[in-house]
């Protein structure tokens, strides 16, 4: 047998995340063979298991990919350059949004971790890492209302650690609302706005 070049086990991997994409969107997590992968794939299950040791694996890779998307959002939580955090903030949740609607691939993604995996089983553990990015946004979220308040942008008597989780929990409900929508309902023709709204309330007068 011609073993094979590194690029063309990178393509064969890369063809065995499309292909568990698909499946996975299409037939939920937990009705998702690696031999049905393999089919999809066009590949032998012999080659899903070479570079995938299980199911759960082949989902984080699939996870992984679409999140590095979502450095994007980062860049505005982490600038120091913004003068208002306040506006980090607003841009960063623009961003998400923006990119889902934008990403095809990202969105399906989503919608297979929120809609379409039971976290029981082989998967109880994926939802830790399932919920990291959301525990990760929510310390940034923190640091940067904490800016906000030492420059003078937040509205007075808010605190730094329960505008984090509450941003965290707009966002995860807007996000979820946004996934059982259609494009071109009302909903999604307003998140802006309601981005927009929710960082203004927040907002020194």
């Amino acid at each position: 047998m011609v073993r094979k070049t590194k690029a063309e086990a990178e393509q064969t991997r890369q063809e065995i995340i499309n292909a568990a994409r698909t499946v996975f969107h299409e037939c939920g997590v937990s009705r998702t063979s690696l031999e049905k992968v393999a089919r999809v794939a066009g590949v032998t299950r012999g080659a899903v298991y070479w570079h995938f040791a299980n199911k759960a694996e082949l989902f984080y890779a699939m996870r992984e990919e679409s999140l590095k998307v979502l450095d994007q959002v980062d860049v505005y939580l982490l600038a120091e350059d913004i003068p208002n955090p306040l506006d980090a903030i607003e841009r960063s949740l623009l961003t998400f949004f923006e990119i889902i609607e934008s990403s095809p691939t990202v969105q399906q993604t989503f919608e297979i971790m929120s809609l379409r995996c039971e976290y029981v089983d082989e998967f109880a553990p994926v939802l830790l890492e399932v919920n990291k990015p959301c525990l990760g946004f929510l310390a940034k979220l923190k640091d940067v209302y904490t800016r906000a308040a030492e420059r003078g942008y937040l509205r007075a008597g808010l605190d730094a650690e329960a505008l984090a989780y509450d941003t965290v929990s707009f966002t995860a409900g807007l996000f979820n609302n946004w996934l059982a929508s259609a494009p071109g309902e009302e909903l999604r023709t307003r998140v802006p706005a309601m981005v927009q709204g929710h960082v203004a309330l927040r907002r020194k007068d």
